[in-house]
């Protein structure tokens, strides 16, 4: 979001963000220098948010409305409607859009065009009823520019208390289910059985953690697996590990992916959502089915034995966010969206 508010900033569009006071969408938006009207929300759902949301509006009278999550799909639409102020939604889950009375309300009344970030995402729009013309693929993006290593690959490594030679894996992600990190500590485990044992980095937060280190225990793989908590330095990260795994079992499309081809790491991820479309198999990566581990640590074990694959898969990384996934792309179709309906609403 912040990065399509950027570009667009740079091409002369005024923004304004609408967001809860005192979120972390706020700090960013005044840190960034992006003009923000903070909605102080007493509740999540409480009616008078609609309101509070409309009042906003009507104060920054903007031509044209774009809601960026599923609560924002419900307050910033009903918000809009009285005021006459088009309104288009991205949907970033990969889930199952639910044919009902909720769907055709947004889809059918309160949304002039839904952007999916990917085509696994616009195919569940679609399962759910939503027209065929409302719908438009837009990926997002990762800026490859600010994901510059401040540190050496052995200066991180040495922080946390990695050798140069020891083969390194990398996740970048949230703790939950979702994001199927116990399948890759059982993974991890298979693969001490055929005598690797890579270290594996665990960058995020979330409610799993606790769970996901018994689990690590339990398998005999702690020795090797560091939750390295929420960090900030992603780029040193990638730049210090060998292979960046995703094992995901739902995703809208897998931005640590994205950031990790954009420097040139090799990524072995599940063939779930938009991720099974940004990772090309077999050219910066490796894709497996969710939740099986043995084909998991049989692609971990093909790279990890194998530098020269390694080296192959991460150097195309590149080429690939090329083709579609920069941020000037990413504005490119948006302000071509913005513009088309626009020009709709106010006609001939």
């Amino acid at each position: 979001m912040f990065l399509l508010m950027e570009g667009l900033r740079r091409r002369g569009h005024d923004n304004v963000l609408l967001c809860p006071a005192g979120s972390r969408s706020e700090r960013e938006a005044r840190e960034r220098g992006i003009a923000c009207r903070a909605i102080p929300a007493r509740t999540e759902w409480n009616p008078a948010n609609v309101w509070r949301v409309r009042a906003a509006l009507r104060a920054a009278a903007p031509d044209l409305v774009h809601l960026h999550t599923g609560r924002a799909n419900w307050l910033g639409g009903l918000a809009a409607r009285p005021l006459h102020v088009p309104v288009i939604t991205t949907r970033r889950m990969d889930r199952a859009v639910k044919r009902n009375v909720r769907t055709r309300l947004l889809y059918g009344s309160l949304v002039r065009r839904a952007v999916a970030i990917s085509g696994a995402i616009e195919r569940q729009l679609l399962a759910g009823g939503v027209r065929a013309s409302m719908v438009r693929v837009i990926p997002s993006a990762v800026d490859a520019a600010t994901l510059r290593p401040q540190r050496t690959r052995e200066a991180v490594r040495a922080a946390e208390g990695l050798d140069a030679e020891t083969p390194c894996l990398l996740l970048l992600a949230a703790l939950v289910r979702r994001k199927g990190i116990d399948v890759l500590l059982e993974a991890l485990a298979r693969l001490a059985q055929e005598g690797l044992e890579p270290a594996l980095w665990i960058a995020g937060e979330g409610p799993e953690r606790g769970a996901l280190e018994r689990r690590a225990g339990g398998l005999g793989v702690s020795a090797r697996v560091r939750f390295l908590g929420q960090r900030a330095d992603r780029a040193d990260l990638l730049a210090a590990c060998d292979v960046v795994v995703l094992p995901s079992r739902q995703e809208g499309l897998g931005v640590a992916a994205l950031e990790a081809m954009a420097l040139a790491r090799p990524v072995v991820a599940t063939r779930v959502g938009g991720l099974g479309e940004a990772v090309v198999h077999e050219r910066t990566g490796l894709l497996v089915p969710p939740d099986d581990v043995r084909a998991l640590a049989e692609a971990l074990a093909r790279l990890l034995r194998d530098a020269s694959l390694r080296e192959s898969l991460g150097a195309a990384g590149p080429a690939r966010l090329a083709q579609g996934y920069r941020p000037d792309q990413m504005v490119d179709a948006y302000e071509r969206l913005y513009r088309e309906v626009l020009a709709e609403v106010e006609g001939p």
